[in-house]
């Protein structure tokens, strides 16, 4: 068994390119995926497939309830948006926003990091073509880390887990050329917010538009299908 790391999975591009990454430096993966009880369960099954593609060590799937704090369009009946403009996602805040989400992610990723003495955690946050998330961008990566530095034995005993968000400033379309590059099978990947009830993409919310956009700019063509 080599270097051990905890990559947080959700069945995306972003977090399963990350993943093929980390295991492409040698890494032995232990992938988390965490249910929140998101409505866009879909990506549950996602993750699934992708930590089995990629033969990861483990995969555990953890179980947290944001709908009991709602506030998002995520984890409560408010709508998802659609058919938004380029400029009406890249400025604001959308409601798709989960409070406190990858915060609590980490935190979670970080316990398991330090129970099974792995030295890395990976996030496939980016803050380039994004929704505009405010715990998708750099400066909160940077904070994290001096948290996980203080606040785990690991850290105050000198072996801080670093906390890689590989991704953080790179185009979706380099990310998605990169995964190529690295064996991906975007075909097992899910990155809509709001699928029809057999599982297809909308094709319109903000995460499927940024998907189909960054595809066409990659130059390869996008795997899934979408209900239209």
């Amino acid at each position: 068994m080599g270097k051990k790391a905890v990559v947080l999975l959700s069945g995306g591009i972003d977090s399963s390119t990350t993943l093929a990454l980390a295991k492409s430096e040698g890494l032995d993966i232990y992938a988390l995926t965490i249910d929140y009880g998101q409505r866009h369960r879909p990506e549950l099954e996602a993750a699934a497939r992708v930590a089995k593609s990629m033969s990861v060590r483990e995969h555990k799937v953890i179980r947290i309830d944001l709908r009991a704090i709602g506030a998002s369009a995520l984890t409560s009946d408010v709508a998802v948006p659609k058919s938004r403009t380029a400029h009406e996602i890249a400025h604001g805040i959308p409601v798709t926003y989960v409070p406190g989400r990858n915060t609590i992610f980490l935190a979670i990723a970080l316990a398991w990091a330090e129970a099974i003495g792995a030295a890395d955690v990976f996030i496939g946050a980016t803050a380039i073509d994004y929704s505009g998330y405010p715990d998708c961008r750099p400066e909160f990566i940077e904070a994290f880390q001096k948290l996980s530095n203080i606040g785990t034995k690991a850290g105050v005993e000198g072996r801080p887990i670093s906390i890689r968000a590989p991704f953080v400033s790179t185009p979706k379309s380099d990310i998605i050329k990169t995964g190529a590059a690295l064996g991906v099978d975007f075909s097992l990947t899910h990155s809509c917010y709001d699928p029809a009830h057999d599982g297809k993409a909308c094709g319109k919310c903000d995460s499927c538009l940024l998907r189909k956009k960054a595809f066409a700019q990659a130059g390869l063509k996008d795997p899934i299908v979408y209900v239209e």
